[in-house]
């Protein structure tokens, strides 16, 4: 009788393990695919991508659960990426850059989101080539930043010297369409979606010159691309959550597809995330727009290569330093 209790409570206990170690595991799967992946993007063209995924994701519709954190400047993201409070985010392609040399390297860039966006708008019609600024004025924003760095490279490359044109800055994008709409024979580099709504208002302005497709004609067919816009993750979360980074990574592959498939849910989804004002503008704006989900070997060439050009113009502009080869994450 006794050896039966004694049996009858060696049982009872492993009985009691296996329940809570089943008990564990159920709730560590579980755990697993509840995890909610925290996003934060800017409210731009570098979002445009992932619209289709938000609206998913608002009704359950994918496989992890995503909070989004749609920011008017890279300032609310940065700190939250290095303090590891945020996950994954979609940020400029040098401030990615940037982000990694503040953290030593605790980032990396999982994919390019978008490629060029800015274009050159003119009321003129003897501009076809940037040999043909020579003696020109062009409006712009961000002195010392991107845009100017990239069109002195095209401009470079293309047989100018600074000498032979006059760059004028403006603060805002709005104030170079404004200048434009005074003035057609003025020329402004303006990005999208600022370029669609300039053409919208004023019928006598034309894209003289798309500074994407300039940027890939001096580098040629092996040369990289220019990148506007990159996706960052935390690389604690990466290693612990390999897995979610990769099902990101596809649901975002399927996020631009069905943007380029689906433009007027996309238009409509633009102007509600108040990425752009109307939707007329954005049904034509987001073609224009190159939003792309380029990763591995692709994606390293191409954001390698840009990050050099602006690292040659001021090494700030990337942090001070090209990142090392752990900045591209390659599956």
């Amino acid at each position: 009788m006794k050896r039966n209790r004694i049996w009858n409570r060696y049982m009872g206990f492993w009985a009691a393990c296996l329940l809570l170690t089943a008990a564990l595991l159920t709730g560590g799967c579980a755990g697993q695919e509840e995890k909610e992946v925290r996003v934060g993007s800017l409210k731009g063209p570098t979002s445009l991508g992932i619209l289709f995924l938000m609206d998913r994701a608002g009704k359950g519709e994918t496989e992890h659960a995503y909070e989004f954190r749609m920011a008017v400047g890279g300032d609310e993201l940065l700190p939250l990426m290095a303090k590891g409070e945020m996950d994954i985010a979609l940020l400029p392609a040098n401030v990615a850059a940037v982000l990694y040399q503040k953290t030593q390297g605790a980032v990396a860039v999982a994919d390019i989101n978008t490629l060029g966006v800015l274009y050159l708008v003119t009321g003129t019609e003897d501009i076809s080539e940037p040999a043909d600024l020579k003696g020109r004025t062009i409006y712009l924003t961000g002195k010392g930043t991107t845009p100017e760095a990239s069109l002195r490279y095209v401009l470079q490359c293309s047989g100018l010297d600074q000498e032979d044109y006059v760059l004028e800055f403006r603060s805002e994008p709005t104030e170079v369409a404004a200048l434009l709409a005074e003035d057609p024979s003025a020329v402004g580099l303006l990005p999208q979606p600022f370029v669609t709504a300039a053409l919208i208002q004023n019928q006598d302005l034309k894209v003289a010159l798309d500074l994407n497709r300039e940027w890939e004609k001096v580098q040629g067919p092996e040369g990289s691309g220019m990148v506007t816009g990159v996706t960052v993750v935390c690389r604690e979360f990466l290693e612990e959550n390999r897995a979610a980074v990769e099902e990101f990574l596809q649901e975002h592959r399927n996020s631009v597809a069905a943007a380029g498939e689906d433009l007027q849910t996309a238009a409509a989804l633009a102007v509600e995330a108040g990425i752009v004002g109307a939707e007329p503008v954005a049904r034509q704006a987001i073609p224009q727009c190159n939003i792309v989900c380029i990763t591995g070997q692709e994606m390293k060439e191409a954001l390698s290569g840009y990050l050099e050009v602006l690292y040659d113009f001021d090494a700030g502009l990337v942090g001070g330093a090209l990142p090392g080869e752990d900045f591209y994450y390659l599956p």
